[in-house]
């Protein structure tokens, strides 16, 4: 909502669009990922990150910018390994998983061995062995996992239709919407669910290194699902207003 404000604003959009706007931008979501590394949670960091430099880029933002900072972000990536010793033990489990199975690599080996039993069908609605102390945390960050061995590959291709069927109708509701603050809150929104569903089954895929990220709808949790209902709330809201042939 603050980086929406700040770039559909007529008082800020041109300071925001340039080398000193950036770097405002970027100190807010710095400060933001530092307290949430102190936690840690470096996964609401990226996520966070991410939905922002989007709505960064969608307001105007040139390029050359982000790509002036991406070697700034490579290099903090390389001493965050190097740093926290939690951050570098996950990334050697992900690069060789079966090869730390027994601690580090324990939790995707489990969400893989889970995936590969459900085969085509999967084993039933409720039929999962992999949930029963074997997967750890198989009702938050890894359901996917688990609804892929009771699902099959089928369920999984519906699940994934589904979340490509909103991201899509969330976008196009961003590109209706009756003004700039509503197009980037619209797209913001969709944003994070879409980040979300993809850090999610990388990691339950062994995709990207382990970090807990929820998957949207699915995972438990209240706050989480209020939260996301609030958005939900508001997104309905823009599209309401919104004037485009509704399919």
């Amino acid at each position: 909502l603050l980086f929406a404000y700040l770039f559909s604003n007529t008082k800020y959009i041109k300071r925001m669009k340039t080398v000193l706007g950036f770097g405002v931008c970027l100190g807010i979501i710095g400060v933001i990922a530092l307290l949430l590394a102190k936690e840690p949670h470096i996964s609401c960091a990226i996520i966070i990150a991410a939905v922002c430099i989007i709505l960064m880029f969608l307001g105007g933002v040139k390029l050359r910018y982000f790509l002036a900072v991406g070697g700034i972000g490579a290099a903090a990536a390389v001493f965050a390994i190097i740093k926290f010793e939690y951050i570098r033990t996950r990334v050697l489990a992900f690069l060789n998983p079966f090869a730390y199975a027994s601690d580090d690599g324990y939790q995707v080996v489990q969400s893989l061995l889970a995936i590969g039993s459900g085969g085509l069908t999967g084993k039933g609605l409720g039929q999962s062995v992999q949930k029963f102390l074997y997967l750890p945390e198989p009702y938050n960050d890894f359901i996917f996992s688990i609804l892929a061995e009771e699902l099959g590959f089928l369920g999984v291709l519906i699940v994934l239709a589904l979340f490509g069927i909103f991201i899509w109708r969330g976008y196009k509701i961003a590109v209706n919407a009756p003004d700039r603050f509503g197009t980037l809150t619209a797209a913001g929104i969709t944003s994070i669910i879409a980040v979300q569903v993809l850090m999610n089954i990388a990691v339950v895929t062994s995709s990207m290194p382990v970090t807990g990220v929820s998957l949207p709808f699915f995972s438990y949790g209240g706050s989480s699902l209020s939260i996301m209902m609030i958005n939900m709330g508001l997104l309905l809201n823009i599209s309401k207003q919104a004037d485009y042939n509704k399919f």
